[in-house]
């Protein structure tokens, strides 16, 4: 592995195009441009996560920093199985889960909030924004983490289901049924 990121690093390759096990290899050996190239990768799918789980813009904004500290101090530990972003999210949904624990709240997002978060231009089609911004509207919490995980993040349905501590049925269901639901209110006009 080194030996690859070195033949890299003397070809000039730009660093934001290596993939996110190689990144986290770069910085557990220090590399501090590989925690900006994955943080410009997974920032709108960490925060968006953790948004979902929070319901607070503020709480989820802590919950991105401490992410990628988290990363910074924990990635000689990462233990390579081909899922680096099923572990980022997991490190999300632990200190999402640490915050809910200590101050027992539970608000809910302004319309604002996630509009701002939906039109950073993390999203570059229409649709997806109409879709995020109905989900955050019309569907329950499970339901609106699985959508985003599956949407924003790109995770597989078993991926989700170890992420949530959920059963696959369990969050194959609630997606189809979410899906059933973003569907008709589509069709309705929102």
């Amino acid at each position: 592995m080194r030996r690859y990121l070195n033949k890299q690093m003397e070809q000039n390759i730009d660093i934001s195009d290596y993939p996110l096990e190689t990144l986290i290899a770069e910085i557990a050996a220090g590399s501090r441009a590989s925690v900006s190239s994955l943080y410009e990768k997974t920032k709108t799918a960490v925060y968006g996560f953790a948004l979902s789980i929070l319901k607070n813009e503020s709480d989820a904004e802590d919950v991105l920093q401490d992410t990628y500290i988290k990363i910074w101090s924990s990635a000689g530990s990462y233990n390579s199985m081909g899922k680096p972003m099923a572990w980022i999210l997991t490190i999300t949904k632990n200190l999402s889960l640490s915050i809910l624990r200590e101050k027992s709240k539970t608000a809910d997002i302004s319309e604002e909030s996630w509009l701002l978060f939906s039109t950073d231009g993390s999203f570059c089609e229409t649709e997806d924004r109409i879709v995020l911004e109905t989900a955050m509207r019309i569907l329950s919490d499970e339901e609106r983490q699985i959508i985003i995980l599956h949407a924003v993040s790109g995770l597989k349905h078993i991926e989700i289901a170890k992420l949530l501590s959920l059963p696959l049925p369990t969050v194959l269901s609630k997606y189809s049924r979410a899906r059933k639901k973003l569907q008709n209110t589509l069709k309705e006009g929102i």
